[in-house]
C-alpha cells in the first residue's frame, strides 16, 4: 500500500502543520488510488474520512517519476472538499497535464506524489515576498502564471528571479512584475513521498 515513506513538510517552515500524519497518508493514498482507478476505468469513493478533509481548499498534486517532474495540476481557489480536490488533481496531473504524455499502467506504481494544500491568494508587494513561504500568481490581462512555494527553493532562486520566472510562466515579459502586473501570494502546506 502507499505511500512508501512520507517526507516532512520541508517547504513550510513558517507555519505549523495543519494536517496530521494520518491525514497526509490518507491524501497520498487517495492520489495513488485515483490514478490507478482511472487506468482501470473505474471510479473511487471520494467521501472525506473526516470533517477536516471535507473543508474546501485549493490544492495541487505533483507527480514525479525517477526524480523527474511527471505532471502537476491543481486548483488555486477552493472548489470543493480537499479530499475530492486531491482525487481530481491527481487524475488530472497523470492524464491531462499538456506538458506530458499520459501516465501508463507501467509507470503508475513508480510515481511519487507531492501534495500542496493552498491558502487563499492575497495581493502582495514584491518586497514582501518570502522565499520558501510564498507561492506566487502573476497576472496581466488574460495571462496568468503560478509557481508553488517549493519551486524557488528547488532552483535556488532569489526573490527577483522568482518574480521574473512567474512572469515568464504567464507568458509575460520577465519584468512585468515591475510594470503593473498583479501579484498575489499564497502559502502551502507541502508534503509527499521520498
Amino acid at each position: 500500500m502507499y505511500p512508501p515513506s512520507e517526507k516532512a513538510s520541508r517547504y513550510s517552515p513558517f507555519e505549523s502543520a495543519e494536517y496530521s500524519p494520518d491525514e497526509r497518508r490518507s491524501l497520498l493514498n487517495l492520489a495513488h488510488r485515483s490514478i490507478e482507478s482511472a487506468l482501470a476505468g473505474q471510479s473511487i469513493d471520494t467521501t472525506p474520512p473526516n470533517k477536516h478533509l471535507a473543508e474546501p481548499r485549493g490544492a495541487f498534486t505533483t507527480l514525479h517519476l525517477g526524480g523527474q517532474l511527471r505532471g502537476c495540476i491543481g486548483y488555486v481557489l477552493p472548489t470543493g472538499p480537499l479530499f475530492e480536490t486531491v482525487a481530481e488533481t491527481a487524475r488530472a496531473a497523470a492524464f491531462d497535464d499538456p506538458r506530458f504524455r499520459p501516465v501508463t499502467a507501467h509507470e503508475a506504481p513508480y510515481l511519487t506524489i507531492e501534495i500542496s494544500v493552498l491558502s487563499v491568494p492575497q495581493p502582495i508587494q514584491p518586497q514582501d515576498v518570502v522565499i520558501g513561504k510564498h507561492g506566487l500568481i502573476v497576472s496581466s490581462g488574460a495571462r496568468r502564471g503560478l509557481l508553488l512555494p517549493q519551486v524557488p527553493q528547488e532552483w535556488d532562486w532569489d526573490r527577483e528571479t522568482f518574480l521574473a520566472q512567474t512572469c515568464m510562466k504567464a507568458g509575460l515579459p520577465r519584468d512585468a512584475w515591475k510594470c503593473g502586473a498583479s501579484i498575489q501570494a499564497f502559502t502551502a502546506e507541502v508534503f509527499g513521498e521520498e
